[in-house]
């Protein structure tokens, strides 16, 4: 029989530790917390103490009262850092600065009290507990050098476990960084996923007679494509599982267990909704949107509705592990990061990635978008794994993705690709996504929100 994730026990913990009484689900907890959330942010933040004046908290009567409430952007964070903040600086453990993907807007600014970080640790340890243990060796290819970064959060949750941790941080060197798993012995890995992609794909071609065989690899910080799950598990013998999260979370939301068939959420410390893009309407369990979330325990500051611009749903029915905790589906992608074609259609790396990372002969690509003499131009630079580089079937693949063929044969856009000459190139901690070089009038999907985001 499949275990259920630990998340639940867990669940349960916070819930008694918080005074809920028996019997009472996570709905009521989460109802009592965002109540709570309201008031306190109201009470210490100049900012909610305007954008919720009207607002008397104990009129949230149920969870499906939150979708009254305001929504919270990106943009709010760059412009109002000192109005949203509700303690004093002397209790800010940690600052983040944000660049806002895609746009020259300022950046933004997010603190974090030691206890708002604890509750990080504290997710990371009991999710993290779903596929490792004291007898595993795990290297972070996450930045992890200054305190408070997530390598460092991911070490803390670990030692906790009682494994045995090595803090790599992002791969820029695939050679040094297989040299680091076979000096630590590694049992399993935490890494973005399309640099340890490229590391597998070196690791067989550089070194074939020396496999790497782990037991577990979690994957985060960006889209993950299937191609890349099916790759690792076939070159590393090992089972692959997601995280999704980011900075303004306090860098966890959700995690996969054992059943991989969703992510379970932080529900102590995060409400969860799915809104139609367009009007901000809730929608039904199992329909796609954009995730909304709601802190329900940060001090420092709590950000209420906040829209990330990921897309993804909540899926419905129970687990197959047996719980019955609400799950995130795999988020397919980032609205914002999209580029705009014509004829309405859309191109994301998303795209991009679940056509090329496919083929065992790609390490890894870059892509541009460019005003050509009489149409657009696509540029892919693909860097190869060895040579002869395939450019016809790299092309091929790209043509699957349906709208980008059909405006290939109408004319209205030119591919081209390009060799790369960077063996096993990787983008340090960059957010990967395509480059729109056109003229201002072509335009750009507007942003909503920013993904995951690493600081040192």
């Amino acid at each position: 029989m499949m275990e259920v994730t630990p998340l639940d026990d867990w669940m349960a913990r916070r819930m008694h530790a918080s005074g809920m009484p028996p019997g009472a689900g996570p709905e009521r907890y989460q109802l009592e917390r965002i109540r709570e959330t309201v008031g306190y942010a109201r009470t210490h933040s100049r900012f909610y103490r305007a954008r919720l004046a009207h607002l008397d908290p104990s009129s949230i009567r149920s969870l499906a009262d939150v979708a009254r409430l305001p929504f919270t952007y990106p943009g709010d964070l760059a412009a109002g850092f000192a109005d949203l903040l509700c303690v004093s600086p002397r209790e800010v453990e940690r600052i983040v600065t944000l660049s806002t993907s895609g746009t020259t807007a300022p950046p933004k600014r997010i603190a974090f009290t030691a206890a708002d970080q604890e509750l990080t640790v504290d997710f990371f340890h009991h999710g993290l507990s779903t596929f490792t243990d004291r007898t595993d060796r795990v290297v972070v290819f996450m930045p992890g050098a200054a305190e408070g970064s997530v390598g460092d959060l991911l070490r803390r949750a670990l030692a906790k476990l009682g494994a045995d941790a090595t803090i790599f941080g992002p791969i820029s060197e695939c050679g040094q960084a297989l040299e680091t798993l076979f000096r630590s012995r590694a049992s399993c890995v935490v890494g973005i996923p399309c640099q340890l992609l490229a590391l597998s794909r070196y690791a067989r071609s550089r070194v074939p007679a020396k496999p790497v065989r782990l037991k577990s690899v979690l994957l985060s910080a960006d889209y993950v494509a299937p191609a890349i799950i099916s790759a690792l598990e076939a070159s590393w013998h090992c089972r692959v599982y997601g995280h999704y999260g980011m900075t303004e979370m306090g860098l966890g939301g959700a995690v996969e267990c054992r059943a991989r068939a969703g992510y379970h959420m932080r529900e102590p410390d995060l409400l969860f909704e799915i809104v139609d893009p367009g009007t901000g309407a809730p929608v039904k369990d199992g329909e796609f949107g954009e995730v909304v979330f709601s802190t329900l325990t940060h001090r420092a500051m709590p950000l209420i509705r906040y829209r990330t611009g990921d897309l993804a749903r909540i899926l419905p029915g129970p687990c197959p592990c047996g719980s019955s905790s609400k799950r995130l589906d795999r988020v397919r992608g980032r609205m914002h990061e999209a580029v705009k074609l014509e004829d309405g259609q859309s191109l994301s790396m998303a795209d991009l990635d679940d056509a090329l990372l496919g083929d065992p002969g790609v390490s890894a690509f870059s892509a541009e978008l460019e005003t050509g003499a009489e149409r657009d131009l696509l540029r892919l630079t693909v860097h190869p794994v060895r040579e002869p580089a395939d450019t016809a079937r790299w092309a091929a693949r790209v043509r699957t993705i349906e709208p980008l063929d059909r405006l290939i044969r109408r004319n209205r856009l030119d591919l081209e690709i390009v060799r790369g000459n960077v063996p096993f190139f990787t983008t340090g901690t960059a957010k990967r996504r395509i480059a729109d070089r056109r003229k201002a009038s072509a335009g750009r999907v507007p942003a909503r929100g920013t993904p995951f985001t690493f600081a040192e």
